[in-house]
């Protein structure tokens, strides 16, 4: 009874005379009492901070419209009111606070009504202008505790009128327009949104300003009790129909719209979509995007300029407000998703996943894999791990959240086999050995690096004994004919040569990141990292992200820019700084060069130089249709298979391989791969004019070079002898070969002419001539152009 009396009081007192006039001869209240619940009035707050409340930030693509995601713990996202259209506004004004362009933030007649109803027993009555409403909506967000957020909306009297006071004041403070834009952003609309932009994307599937008259109207009632007037439940939607009609007629009476109309508008079903806007990546639409957004996420909580924690940065991603636009490009990422599907379809154990990066900026323009972006459950589990260890436990496939692409969170990658050859070339050529370097590559190499077991190791010892794919890999090799053949006994004495330290050290340069806890212990320790004799051979895990990156930074004359997946980011108040791009010198341009020169081998392209010889995905140059480099990659027992390609303005890789048991299972097929790889660079680049790459200077290229004498017929022995007098090293082949010179003498030299100084010249050995064979003085292979 005394806190009814209270209220009674208080609201007298907002009511003035007349209103008092109604009520105390009821309550036979005093003068005193009177004085009392003035003193109490002006004893409340009388200012109000009106904070930014919490809005979802969204999440776009590079185009600037096609919408990834929105992140929030509030669905809100403010516009301002001229954004809005004027249905919504009459009709929130003509079924919440008709006097609101007549009153000064509290509605004495208003009062007076609930005042009446109130003395009558009912129960208590609003008579809450949209002032009052946005007062305290707007103290809700200024709280700091739960305590006080619980007794800024509390239904008593002594909160109504701390609003009423407050209104007061904002209406000072304020104008009308403001106050409306405000409450339209707050309101809440049921279904976890609010703010009328939100709402009628969920409700509508359309802009604030789009909304007919019904549809506004269908909002409006909304507000008056969100779980009531819900739409998306069918008894919700009876009672929204008989709230909308009444709004409609409300509009009518406070003549917003002619009654023609209004009954016109009535006569409309209450028609909502339910389309709920994405929220977080894993409603990313289309699904394919999540992989994409969910590394954008993981970004973002990495960066210090967002926050001091990572809770903090989640924080304000999720409450900022920001428009965020990335770096993805819906057209190659599609292309990729298309290419990954058309070669291997979703359902797989295997999983077929491609990066595309851009040379220069680091922009990741695309992360296609064959999963769906989702976490598996009951109605839609994952098929069985593939992984005989595993006990039964559900594989990854055909939904995944992991990171396959990107590597984190426990996934540290895959062997990427002999694209990571690319990292010993440019330590050599960094080290001044030239692409025209020769070495006798072996049919099987004893390395000197140690600790080999099994078939790896030299016959009764732990030396590490490599082999090649195929005996026609065997004899001399140049790093062209090296690359293109991908010769694993050239590159292994190279790796001896430079130092497998220098080795790690240029692919850490490029971007490999090393996230398997064993393989950054053996790079971080120098002593491990010289005895790292197969590093060459891609036995660390990278991903696809890491691959196309660091290729990418050698088609862009050796600058390295780390993969970034945002563009641009736009707050309330306008652009917010970030760190758009972070690229170094990683090598030298010229090195860089001459290394893409040799890299344009494997993929069918000719060097500058016209010195290529071999291609292990011969196909890809002529798909792509204009100049690319790159490189293929085979791990031991066919584990996993890697391409990546690519050219001046796109670097794309991918790699195939089975996430339940990356290091074992069965062998991945370079057919799958390589198309998918080659294809996405071509639907990507198709249409734009094709970019060649910058010729390296010849000092890299063929170094300096010396005439080889010519010791052609002679014997062995003298022809060493003559040779190493030149400067030159010398090796023998031990199989003969058929030629007019006498058997046991030199049948030719490779290189012949000319050659690297103080590099290798290999000896064939003549078994005599052939029957009915001519042999000429053109039958000794060419070292290239003086």
């Amino acid at each position: 009874m005394l806190g009814r009396l209270g209220t009674l009081l208080l609201c007298a007192v907002l009511a003035g005379v007349v209103v008092a006039g109604m009520i105390f001869p009821f309550l036979a209240l005093s003068g005193t009492a009177l004085r009392t619940g003035t003193q109490k009035f002006d004893a409340l707050p009388a200012e109000l901070t009106v904070r930014r409340p919490p809005q979802a930030s969204e999440v776009y693509a590079a185009d600037g419209t096609t919408l990834l995601a929105r992140f929030f713990d509030d669905n809100r996202r403010d516009i301002p009111l001229a954004d809005m259209g004027e249905p919504i506004q009459w009709a929130i004004i003509a079924a919440e606070d008709q006097n609101f362009y007549r009153h000064n933030g509290v509605d004495v007649r208003g009062v007076a009504r609930a005042a009446v109803a109130n003395r009558a027993g009912a129960p208590l009555q609003g008579a809450s202008t949209i002032t009052m409403q946005f007062v305290r909506m707007s103290s809700t967000y200024t709280q700091e505790d739960p305590t006080a957020v619980v007794a800024a909306t509390e239904d008593t009297g002594i909160r109504k009128v701390r609003e009423a006071r407050l209104a007061r004041a904002i209406e000072r403070k304020l104008n009308k327009q403001q106050i409306l834009e405000g409450y339209l952003n707050m309101a809440p609309f049921g279904n976890g949104t609010y703010g009328v932009h939100t709402a009628s994307q969920l409700y509508f599937g359309k802009r604030p300003a789009e909304l007919t008259i019904a549809e506004a109207a269908s909002l409006a009632a909304i507000v008056k009790s969100p779980s009531y007037y819900d739409p998306l439940v069918p008894e919700g939607a009876r009672h929204l129909r008989e709230r909308r009609d009444w709004v409609i007629r409300q509009m009518v009476e406070t003549k917003w719209i002619s009654r023609a109309q209004g009954d016109l508008e009535s006569a409309a079903p209450v028609q909502v979509t339910g389309r709920r806007l994405p929220d977080n990546c894993t409603a990313a639409v289309p699904n394919h995007f999540g992989f994409f957004c969910d590394w954008f996420y993981r970004w973002w909580l990495a960066q210090d300029g967002f926050g001091a924690t990572p809770y903090d940065r989640e924080r304000r991603l999720k409450s900022g407000g920001y428009r965020i636009v990335t770096t993805l490009d819906p057209g190659i990422q599609n292309a990729a998703q298309k290419r990954v599907e058309e070669h291997l379809p979703t359902g797989r154990s295997e999983a077929l996943m491609i990066a595309a990066v851009e040379p220069l900026t680091g922009r990741v323009r695309a992360l296609a894999t064959n999963r769906r972006f989702e976490v598996p459950d009951e109605a839609h589990p994952n098929g069985p791990s593939t992984d005989p260890r595993a006990g039964g436990r559900s594989g990854t496939y055909p939904a995944t959240t992991n990171p396959l692409l990107t590597g984190g969170d426990g996934v540290p990658g895959f062997q990427a086999g002999s694209t990571f050859k690319m990292f010993t070339l440019v330590a050599a050529l960094e080290q001044g050995i030239p692409l025209a370097n020769v070495i006798n590559a072996k049919e099987r190499y004893e390395s000197a690096y140690r600790g080999a077991r099994g078939d790896a190791a030299c016959p009764g010892t732990d030396r590490w004994c490599p082999t090649n794919d195929s005996d026609g890999m065997t004899g001399p090799q140049t790093a062209w004919s090296a690359f293109g053949r991908s010769v694993n006994t050239y590159f292994v004495p190279l790796e001896e040569r430079v130092g497998a330290a220098k080795v790690i050290d240029v692919a850490r340069r490029l971007g490999i990141e090393f996230r398997a806890q064993d393989d950054r212990a053996r790079a971080d320790d120098p002593a491990q990292a010289n005895a790292w004799g197969a590093f060459t051979l891609g036995v660390s895990a990278t991903t696809p992200l890491d691959l196309a990156s660091a290729y990418a930074a050698l088609a862009a004359d050796g600058r390295y820019c780390a993969p970034v997946p945002v563009q641009e980011i736009t707050g309330p108040d306008g652009a917010v700084p970030f760190a758009a791009l972070n690229c170094r010198e990683a090598v030298s341009a010229d090195v860089a060069r001459a290394a893409i020169d040799a890299a344009r081998c494997p993929v069918g392209d000719r060097s500058a130089f016209d010195q290529c010889d071999g291609a292990t995905a011969r196909d890809a140059r002529k798909v792509v249709g204009a100049p690319i480099a790159g490189k293929t990659g085979t791990t031991d027992d066919g584990r996993s298979a890697a391409l990546v390609v690519t050219t001046r303005e796109l670097a794309v890789a991918g790699i195939l391989a089975d996430p339940d048991r990356p290091q074992g299972g069965p062998a991945m097929d370079h057919a799958v791969v390589n198309p998918a790889v080659y294809e996405t660079l071509a639907d990507a680049v198709r249409g734009r004019q094709p970019l060649e790459f910058p010729k390296p200077g010849e000092k890299l290229v063929f170094g300096e070079r010396k005439p080889v004498p010519d010791v052609t017929c002679q014997p062995v022995e003298a022809a060493t002898a003559a040779l190493k007098t030149a400067g030159f090293a010398v090796e023998q082949e031990p199989v003969p070969v058929p030629s007019p010179c006498p058997a046991g003498s030199v049948a030719s030299t490779t290189p012949a002419g000319k050659a690297v100084a103080g590099g290798v010249v290999v000896l064939r050995i003549s078994r005599g001539p052939a029957p009915s064979t001519t042999f000429g003085p053109s039958s000794s292979p060419s070292s290239g152009p003086d």
